[in-house]
Formats: C-alpha cells, sequence, structure tokens
C-alpha cells in the first residue's frame, strides 16, 4: 500500500517493487567563454538576459569569463570610427543610446568630466580575484565596477576606485590592486587575450560554447534568451532542456545588492507595468528600497550604495 504524496489518496503501490534511480548530476561536458571587458557598454545591456540564461541553464555548461582588452589607452587615431569615437567624451553619446535601447542605464558623462583612459587595470583586478579567489567572487567585482562606471560615473581605472570596489566585496583592496600592478597581473591579462583569439572573438560581447568533440557555436553581440539557448542545444544536440525554476527575487536581490527593472522584468517574465506590484509582493518592505536614475527604476537591498 502507499499514500500519494501528490493526491494524498492512499491505494496499491503497484506491481513494480524496485525501482532502479541516478542521483548523479549530469557532467558537464560544454565550456561555456563569455568575452567581455569591464568597459563594455553593450556587455552591460546584455546582463539582464546573461543572468537569467546561466541561473536556470548553467547546469549544462561550465562558465569562463574571459577579458578581452577593449581599450589599452587612447591614442591620436579612431577608435571605433563605426560608431564616431575619436576622443573619449565621443563615447558618452554611444554609451548613452545603448543605455536608453538596452532600459541599463548609462550616465556616460565621466568619459568628458573624467574619462577612462584604460580598461587594462580594472581587467588585471579582476584576474587576480579570480586567481586568488574565484570566479564567483570576480564575477561581483566585474558587476560593481560595471555599476560603478555606467551608472554612478566612476573612473574604474584610477586606483582608489579599484580598492573602494574590491573592499566592498570583503577583500583587502589594497593588497588585490598590488598584485594586480605586479608583472602577474599583466601576464594573467595577455593569457586570456590569447584565449580570446583562439576563440575566434572580435567583439564584445561573445558567448561561445563548444563541447567534448571540440566543436561549438559563437555568438556575437547581444541577443534573446532563445538564442543563447538555441545555442546550447546545438552543442549539446539535444532537442529539448530542462531549465532550473528562477531563483527567487529576494536570494537574486540579496546576491547581487542592487538589480534595476529590467533585469527583474527579464528573469521573471514580468511587464514593466507590473513591476513595482510584482516586486512588493516577492519583498519585505524592510529587506530593500526603489530608487530611480536616468528614469528608470532601480531596487537595492537597505545597505547597499543605492542608499
Amino acid at each position: 500500500m502507499i499514500c500519494d504524496m501528490e493526491t494524498g489518496v492512499c491505494g496499491e503501490a503497484g506491481n513494480e517493487e524496485m525501482e532502479i534511480i541516478d542521483f548523479n548530476q549530469p557532467a558537464k561536458e560544454i565550456n561555456l567563454y563569455y568575452v567581455t571587458d569591464p568597459i563594455c557598454s553593450h556587455c552591460w545591456a546584455i546582463e539582464p538576459v546573461l543572468r537569467r540564461f546561466v541561473e536556470q541553464y548553467g547546469s549544462y555548461f561550465n562558465m569562463h569569463t574571459v577579458m578581452g582588452g577593449l581599450l589599452e589607452k587612447w591614442h591620436d587615431g579612431p577608435i571605433d570610427p563605426a560608431n564616431g569615437i575619436y576622443k573619449p567624451a565621443d563615447v558618452a553619446g554611444h554609451w548613452r543610446e545603448v543605455g536608453e535601447h538596452a532600459r541599463m542605464p548609462i550616465d556616460g558623462s565621466v568619459m568628458i568630466d573624467h574619462p577612462v583612459q584604460s580598461s587594462y587595470p580594472p581587467s588585471r583586478v579582476f584576474k587576480i580575484i579570480q586567481k586568488n579567489y574565484n570566479d564567483a567572487l570576480a564575477s561581483d567585482y566585474l558587476r560593481r565596477t560595471r555599476e560603478e562606471l555606467f551608472v554612478f560615473n566612476q573612473n574604474i581605472s584610477e586606483r582608489s576606485v579599484m580598492i573602494e570596489i574590491v573592499h566592498t566585496l570583503g577583500l583587502d583592496g589594497e593588497a588585490i590592486v598590488n598584485e594586480a600592478e605586479q608583472p602577474i597581473g599583466q601576464q594573467l591579462l595577455h593569457e586570456d587575450f590569447a584565449l580570446a583569439r583562439s576563440l575566434g572573438a572580435t567583439g564584445f560581447p561573445s558567448i561561445i560554447m563548444i563541447n567534448a568533440d571540440n566543436k561549438g557555436v559563437k555568438i556575437v553581440g547581444g541577443r534573446p534568451l532563445e538564442t543563447y539557448v538555441d545555442g546550447l542545444k546545438k552543442v549539446l544536440d539535444a532537442e529539448v532542456l530542462q531549465p532550473k525554476q528562477q531563483p527567487a527575487l529576494s536570494s537574486v536581490l540579496e546576491k547581487e545588492r542592487l538589480l534595476f527593472s529590467k533585469e527583474i522584468e527579464v528573469m521573471y517574465d514580468v511587464e514593466q507595468s507590473d513591476i513595482a506590484s510584482f516586486v512588493e509582493k516577492e519583498l519585505s518592505s524592510k529587506r530593500y528600497q526603489a530608487k530611480e536614475i536616468l528614469g528608470e527604476i532601480y531596487f537595492t537591498t537597505t545597505e547597499s550604495k543605492g542608499e
């Protein structure tokens, strides 16, 4: 006899006395390489989609974040003539357009008032955190760095700013930035550059997924979630994937500390007009604050910078 857990109905257990079960997780045979850069505005723009993809499908792959080296330094010639970028101030308008289109806010005035001279210093700090600690902390650093640059107009190539961002992770900012300035920092960065070249990455963001047979797909630029899922199906040679349930908003906000409305909309399939009621339903009012910047609502934990 058996009582069914779902229906609550008790009855005969059926003919099968014993069932073989397997609790082993499927081996992660896919390597996903995310080629990016701290000052890449289009990488900031895809954060909502990329977060959901990793949360729901991350059990299928090992993720590797690779620094691509977007800006070593400014020089007299054009940096990005296709977008009309010849000097730091030219970046501001392009960034604002990206931010408005993606609804991931970008102010951009830092590139007029106090421009980032190189993306290499914060990239080196990322590599040192990755080496000394783990990918998760390094990714947290990258997220905080982009918030400071794009939203709060901080020059993330400045030593004092990098130290402060590392401090917010609970790490020794001075020690990590010091190590990043040693030859090991540039060595690790060059290894990433070589890896990015070998993967055929020519732009940011690039997502490259490779299977055990060393075959894969390359997806360049910001794309809808379905594009990344379809790419994963191709490298797995699978028609159907089993996504995990999205994590509770409370746990995502606790981890990220700051989320824009767009990020919540994408993660939970919520309309922009319904975001306030959704957040109110999902979170205790004591655990978050709602604020606005550049016409976009964002939510923070009570102890975060957005307070």
